[in-house]
């Protein structure tokens, strides 16, 4: 449970920061079989997937770091179940927001590519 509400908070934090940085807010927590997407944000014409990841500790490699290639090929094929539902595509990308403790969220925009 308190899992859970770290997690909600972190969501909580990093749409905050988004919404600052001028994205708008279209979906958090989005699920299909594939998985869940964190936060679906819209900055202009672009969709944008987000991962949030929380590390109160950076002894292996920090909140970034823990974004694996397994971990993108399910935020692909979910964002691709997302975008089957949608009568036109849009541009999209895919961006991590790592919040490590208490220091400024590090927006990482483009963090990966289609990935094989």
């Amino acid at each position: 449970m308190l899992k859970s509400l770290l997690g909600q908070t972190a969501e909580a934090r990093a749409e905050a920061f988004l919404v600052k940085q001028g994205l708008a807010p279209v979906a958090r927590n989005w699920r299909c079989r594939f998985g869940e997407i964190d936060l679906i944000m819209q900055d202009g014409a672009t969709r944008v997937f987000v991962e949030v990841r929380l590390r109160s500790r950076s002894d292996f490699g920090g909140a970034a770091a823990s974004v694996t290639l397994a971990k993108q090929r399910k935020l692909l094929a979910a964002a691709r179940q997302y975008l089957s539902g949608l009568q036109t595509l849009p541009p999209c990308r895919f961006d991590v927001v790592a919040l490590d403790g208490s220091s400024a969220p590090d927006w990482i925009k483009n963090a990966f590519d289609d990935v094989a």
